[in-house]
């Protein structure tokens, strides 16, 4: 631990107050993992928006239209104070600049495909009426109600003043996690648990759990041992020899 000149001892602050200024990307992803509940990712109606009430300004749902692009169907105020207009129905890239754009296209495809989670720390320039402005982005997937991964519950919080609208990012730096090795690690997301009793080979267990499915079995009746020596062929019946012929015969004659 660092030391200033007469031996006291420094504490470094840096790490708490780059935490602290963004409490509500925390505040979104812990409402997630909690609403995730051991699954691969939660579904979109799982969202209560009073669980992150104290992020709602920041807080937003995309919904993915094609690769790479995503536009924003919710979107808390702080996001239209960033670009001075309402956002909702706008990509998301369109709070980055051009050269941003790849990257973060990349990262959404990520995000729906893997499926993960990214962090990604920002960036916006200095300008005319725009001070320096720091940022931070969180994107996590979620089911739609047809159970396709292709919506997120995002969070964009900065540290500055937003000065003259448009506000516009570079990628500074990103962490895109995916989803797949912590569930599977974990035994609530043990994907054996969930699936159906028509994916897990239900013909393997014994029909006696299914008596209204059953039939009688027919009884097995061995056929008759043979003894005429020719094998499996039935016995023929034996062949009569002809009588003699009669000395007499009546003959009528009228």
């Amino acid at each position: 631990m660092p030391q200033d000149g007469d031996g006291s001892t420094v504490i470094t602050m840096a790490g708490y107050v780059d935490a602290a200024r963004f409490n509500a990307v925390q505040e979104v992803e812990a409402y997630w993992e909690a609403i995730r509940a051991g699954r691969l990712v939660p579904r979109r109606s799982d969202i209560d928006p009073r669980g992150i009430e104290r992020a709602l300004e920041y807080a937003f749902i995309l919904e993915r239209v094609a690769p790479g692009i995503a536009r924003m169907r919710i979107a808390g105020s702080h996001l239209s104070d960033l670009m001075g207009m309402e956002v909702r129905g706008m990509p998301l890239s369109a709070f980055m600049t051009p050269q941003g754009r790849n990257e973060l296209g990349e990262i959404l495809e990520e995000v729906f495909d893997s499926p993960a989670r990214a962090v990604v720390d920002l960036h916006a320039e200095r300008g005319i009426g725009k001070p320096e402005i720091a940022a931070r982005l969180v994107l996590l997937p979620m089911k739609s109600d047809l159970g396709d991964i292709s919506r997120v519950l995002g969070c964009l919080a900065t540290n500055g003043e937003i000065g003259r609208a448009p506000r516009r990012f570079d990628i500074t730096a990103s962490q895109v996690t995916p989803l797949l090795g912590d569930f599977m690690r974990s035994p609530e997301g043990d994907p054996r648990k969930e699936r159906t009793p028509e994916t897990t080979g239900t013909r393997s267990e014994p029909m006696a759990k299914y008596p209204g499915l059953q039939e009688p079995s027919a009884r097995y009746i061995p056929a008759p041992a043979s003894t005429s020596g020719q094998g499996d062929r039935p016995p023929q019946a034996p062949k009569m020899k002809p009588g003699p012929r009669p000395y007499l015969r009546v003959v009528q004659n009228d």
